[in-house]
Parts: structure tokens; C-alpha cells; sequence
């Protein structure tokens, strides 16, 4: 979206032969789990670009299954690099935005954020906590001519999923009730992934709220997720949101 606008874009991967270069899309290696990484990469860019007016971090994977069940190594693996590592890059960023006077930080995090997935618990964490920390520069920037914009996706058509579940597989799943609730769950995410919208509109989304010029919490996705629930949310007690949870995804 933004290349077809004419924006230079400097996109990153941990390898970066993953990325199509040219046509405005410039690769750069960054691996978030890497605090060195993370400050090569933002050196190359800001020598490469010069002054930059636009940063999206867009960090994630999914990691799922019990808590207490998988090494504790691993949810802190995926928290350092969703978490740590993005709070790293919008350090940088927002020392940059603030100098030059104008700019715009957002910081993807998740519906996740208000409503926990079941059996993704770091990944919860890292979503909640990145959304809490763009709520604090929100009002950190207040005055200037900077935003940061907390962008709330909900299920969309990728492949998201597909890797999540790849390491699902792994996970000692017996044939037992805590083992065929587990293996529901994953079902029901998986449908609804399915199910979801195509990416091009959070990409509109998102487009909508930069071209607003303000800073904000920005939800996207389908009318439920994104409308629907949030609203219910404000007004029902916790107690009720759970049971609502625990249905919606076939947990109990």
C-alpha cells in the first residue's frame, strides 16, 4: 500500500533474501530477539534514508499451547522479541520523529490485547503491553506535531495460523480431554482465520488513520471483532466476558 504510493519503504526480515528489493522496497536484516541487530538495522536506514517519517513495527508469531507445559525459555524467546525488542526500535524511532518534528510511530498490536487467546499467553502479554506503551507516548508527544497510532488488528486471511500451528505440533498433545480441548481450540482459530478478511483492509485501515493525522487507538477487522465486541466489552462485567470467551472459542 504504501509503495503504491510513491513511500520508500525499508522493510526487514531476519533475512532479508525473503524480500522482493525494488520497485521502492529496500530489504534490511533485523532480528528483534538481537539488540545489536536492532541498532545495525536502524543505522542503515537512517543512513540510507536520511530522515525517516514513518515507522511500523509489525513484529509477531504465535506460540501455542499451555502455559505450564511448554519450557519457559520459549514464551521468554517470543516476549523479548515482541515486547523488548519492539520497544528497542520505537526508542530509536521516536528520538528520530521527535527531531526531525513530525512523524508518525505505530505499534501493531492485537484485539488480543482485550480479549486473550486462549492458549497464547506471552503472546497475549507482548500484545497488551505494546498496547499500553503506545498509550503512554500518546500522551508523552502531546503538543507536538508527532502521532503514534496503537493499530488493533483482529483475524485476517494469512498465514499466520499455519506457522503458529507448525509448532503447535510439537507439543505432546495426548488423547485426553485437556488434549481434545487443546486441539479444539486450535481448530476454532484456525476457522476463524479462514473466515477473516482480506489483509488489504487493515492496510486501508491503517492508511485511513496515518492520512488523520492523529494519534489514537485504531481497531481493524471484521464488524465483531472490531465493532461489535469492544462495544459489548465496555458494558459487561468480567465474569460474563469470560464465559463469552470460553464459548466462543469451544474451550470448555
Amino acid at each position: 500500500m504504501l509503495r503504491s504510493e510513491g513511500v520508500r519503504v525499508w522493510g526487514t526480515a531476519r533475512d532479508p533474501a525473503r524480500l522482493a528489493a525494488g520497485d521502492g522496497l529496500f530489504p534490511v536484516a533485523l532480528d528483534l530477539a538481537d539488540p545489536a541487530s536492532i541498532e545495525r538495522a536502524y543505522g542503515a536506514v537512517e543512513a540510507a534514508a536520511g530522515e525517516l517519517g514513518l515507522v511500523i513495527n509489525n513484529a509477531g508469531y504465535g506460540l501455542f499451547g499451555p502455559f505450564s507445559e511448554r519450557d519457559f525459555g520459549a514464551w521468554q524467546r517470543q516476549l523479548d522479541a515482541m515486547l523488548t525488542g519492539t520497544l528497542q526500535l520505537s526508542h530509536r524511532a521516536l528520538r528520530g520523529l521527535l527531531a526531525r518534528g513530525h512523524g508518525a510511530l505505530v505499534n501493531v498490536s492485537s484485539l488480543a490485547a482485550e480479549f486473550p487467546l486462549p492458549f497464547m499467553s506471552a503472546y497475549n502479554v507482548a500484545k497488551a503491553g505494546l498496547s499500553a506503551f503506545s498509550e503512554s507516548l500518546m500522551i508523552e508527544v502531546a503538543g507536538t506535531d508527532v502521532i503514534v497510532i496503537d493499530f488493533r488488528p483482529g483475524d485476517y486471511r494469512t498465514g499466520f495460523n499455519h506457522t503458529m500451528l507448525t509448532r503447535a505440533e510439537s507439543l505432546p498433545v495426548a488423547d485426553s480431554p485437556a488434549g481434545l480441548r487443546l486441539r479444539r481450540v486450535r481448530d476454532v482459530l484456525d476457522s476463524h482465520l479462514q473466515a477473516a478478511p482480506p489483509p488489504e483492509r487493515a492496510a486501508a485501515d491503517l492508511r485511513r488513520a496515518l492520512r488523520r493525522g492523529r494519534s489514537g487507538t485504531v481497531r481493524s477487522g471484521s464488524w465483531r471483532q472490531a465493532r461489535l465486541a469492544p462495544l459489548l466489552a465496555r458494558v459487561a462485567p468480567g465474569s460474563w466476558r469470560r464465559a463469552v470467551a470460553a464459548r466462543y472459542f469451544a474451550s470448555t
